[in-house]
């Protein structure tokens, strides 16, 4: 099962979700080969909620993921902490509309809840928790609490980091850190344009349909970690295709 652990439902957190736009976006990851994402979309992106009401109303959720025209979406969120990181939490589909509504009031930048705090809450639900992008130099999360970073399951080796650190560099570094902690490495796109699916992912050597089995997959190492050879034309063209669509999508609000 080839499989993208982190991924985005919209261009940027401004804007509107649409399910034309998702379904393009499903359709696009089939055909770069994957099989199943975890969409972790912003826990503070506009109307947060509207991204699964709308895919309740339209797509079926089998007690583990939608099926959108083949593909397995998993739901998830990326969720900010205080001490500046962003964490990826996926889990049964309940558990994330759950757990968001505890994060009502921690959605401004400032006012973000805790590291500790996070992996606290999260102890409530059966999630897979992923330390997303721990290199990168906005959100270092390998700068934090070693003892709050062992409580996470795993960490993201990330498509952007990958493009924009350099593959060689990204990889040692993450896989470091990973080691030091005694934590697998999963791969995830970071996509929140089509072209850059497919950059890195994961080949988990089990076909998983609900949260236990992806966590079990990965806490027993049953996977490896794939980065295309394209990864920088994939990401590149995804990074300038993505900035013309967000203008124009914002644009269209502004007139709307």
């Amino acid at each position: 099962m080839k499989f993208d652990f982190h991924t985005h439902a919209k261009l940027s957190k401004k804007v509107d979700f649409s399910l034309p736009y998702f379904e393009e976006m499903a359709k696009s990851a089939l055909l770069a080969g994957l099989d199943g994402i975890a969409l972790t979309e912003h826990f503070n992106t506009k109307n947060f909620h509207e991204v699964y009401d709308t895919l309740d109303e339209y797509f079926t959720y089998l007690d583990g993921y939608y099926d959108i025209h083949g593909l397995k979406v998993f739901p998830g969120m990326e969720v900010d902490i205080f001490e500046v990181g962003h964490i990826l939490c996926i889990g049964d589909l309940q558990d994330v509309r759950d757990m968001r509504e505890k994060l009502n009031s921690y959605t401004e930048k400032g006012a973000f809840i805790p590291f500790a705090d996070l992996l606290k809450l999260r102890s409530n639900y059966d999630m897979l928790v992923i330390g997303a992008h721990p290199y990168r130099p906005g959100t270092p999360l390998k700068d934090l609490d070693p003892s709050l970073l062992k409580q996470l399951d795993a960490f993201d080796l990330n498509g952007k980091d990958l493009h924009t650190r350099g593959v060689a560099e990204n990889k040692r570094d993450v896989h470091s850190l990973a080691l030091k902690l005694d934590k697998p490495v999963v791969g995830g796109s970071d996509t929140h344009h089509f072209m850059q699916y497919g950059a890195v992912y994961t080949i988990l050597e089990q076909d998983c349909a609900n949260v236990k089995e992806l966590k079990n997959a990965v806490l027993e190492g049953h996977f490896s970690v794939e980065v295309a050879e394209d990864l920088h034309y994939r990401v590149s063209e995804a990074t300038r295709l993505k900035a013309i669509e967000k203008e124009k999508q914002e644009n269209q609000m502004v007139l709307e």
